[in-house]
């Protein structure tokens, strides 16, 4: 979608979508940052339409989405999203509902997870240091095991049968591949990970390694070696310098992503876009962290995942250089010391925000 210009600047309709948990916190603190940057910079606006859509929603109403609900979407140009998920809610039930029901028919197809080390925390993995774990994890968003395929029949009985239907389509895994090897061109490794489970999944991923194939014909720069899904898992641990770009399907690249996030530090950190890379269609940015009920309330959630994922938001409708900016703010903040307990510290939600804010009005300074 393309941005809505004044005669001076480009200013940008976001729709938020704070719901379960603590997405209300953290949501609030990213539009903190955001407000400030904006104002600090004068490059560009941003404009905020709030949705009230959540769990507490659904148990009202019967629904998480209202009628119409998803063609107000599309009139914006990106939608920041928090969490989804309540403990007195099935998680099918909430997932469905909200999440994979904006993600599906807006065709944000490609889910991309960045994950790396900041300055000022460190990963569990013993001698791992800044830079020696800068990944791009490229999940499919659409298919596989989230098709939303299967069924359940005779309910109860001693012969209950559930089924789980993998889809693959060549189109879909054409587009995410061609997707993650532009992305691995554009990274200065150019080296790319296919990651799949084909000795055993012997149709859908033998497709997944076939198609994988045929597109690196037309990327000859990019540097392209193949993993099953167990196998990188334990490489993920024992030599993570060695990878850069990944691409998985859209099961695997879930789990490996959160395992990704543990391994830099917390899962506290990491940003998820949901991207339609034919633009026809608002993306959505949302932290990796999910609700996180035990914590909700108390002031503590790490908003630095959600404030990566407005840097990831603010790359994505071009404005890169305030991207930049943010995220270098963000470093500096957990550089000095100002981390929450996830990363070893004892700051709030508040104070960090406080702190990232803090960092972005120095920019304005002359």
């Amino acid at each position: 979608m393309s941005p809505a210009h004044s005669s001076d600047m480009p200013s940008y309709s976001i729709a938020s979508i704070p719901a379960d948990g603590i997405g209300p916190e953290v949501i609030d603190a990213g539009i903190t940052v955001l407000k400030a940057l904006a104002d600090t910079l004068e490059t560009f606006r941003l404009d905020f339409t709030h949705y009230d859509w959540s769990s507490d929603t659904y148990k009202k109403t019967g629904e998480y989405i209202p009628d119409g609900g998803l063609d107000r979407l599309k009139k914006h140009d990106a939608i920041l999203f928090g969490a989804v998920g309540s403990p007195d809610v099935p998680d099918h039930i909430s997932l469905w509902g909200l999440r994979l029901a904006i993600c599906q028919p807006l065709q944000q197809y490609a889910n991309v997870r960045p994950t790396k080390v900041f300055r000022g925390t460190q990963s569990p993995l013993r001698n791992c240091a800044v830079g020696d774990l800068d990944w791009v994890i490229i999940r499919e968003n659409s298919e596989g095991e989230y098709a939303g395929q299967g069924g359940r029949s005779h309910q109860g009985r001693p012969w209950e049968v559930s089924t789980e239907v993998a889809i693959f389509s060549r189109h879909a895994i054409e587009r995410i591949m061609r997707f993650a090897f532009e992305t691995a061109q554009q990274r200065p490794r150019k080296l790319l990970t296919v990651v799949t489970k084909s000795n055993a999944q012997r149709n859908g991923l033998v497709l997944w390694d076939e198609v994988a194939k045929a597109v690196a014909q037309d990327f000859p720069d990019v540097t392209v070696d193949k993993m099953l899904v167990d196998a990188m898992t334990t490489r993920m641990v024992l030599k993570p310098e060695s990878l850069d770009t990944i691409v998985a399907t859209n099961l695997h690249g879930d789990i490996l992503s959160d395992l990704a996030a543990a391994l830099a530090g917390s899962i506290g950190i990491a940003p998820t876009s949901n991207l339609d890379p034919t633009r026809q269609n608002p993306s959505m940015f949302e932290p990796i962290h999910g609700s996180a009920f035990d914590i909700t309330g108390l002031g503590i959630a790490n908003p630095v995942g959600t404030f990566w994922t407005v840097v990831e938001m603010l790359n994505w409708l071009g404005e890169k250089d305030a991207a930049s900016k943010l995220l270098e703010c963000v470093e500096n903040v957990c550089e000095q010391g100002v981390l929450t307990r996830d990363l070893g510290g004892n700051a709030t939600t508040k104070e960090v925000t406080e702190a990232v804010v803090a960092e972005i009005r120095k920019l304005g300074v002359k």
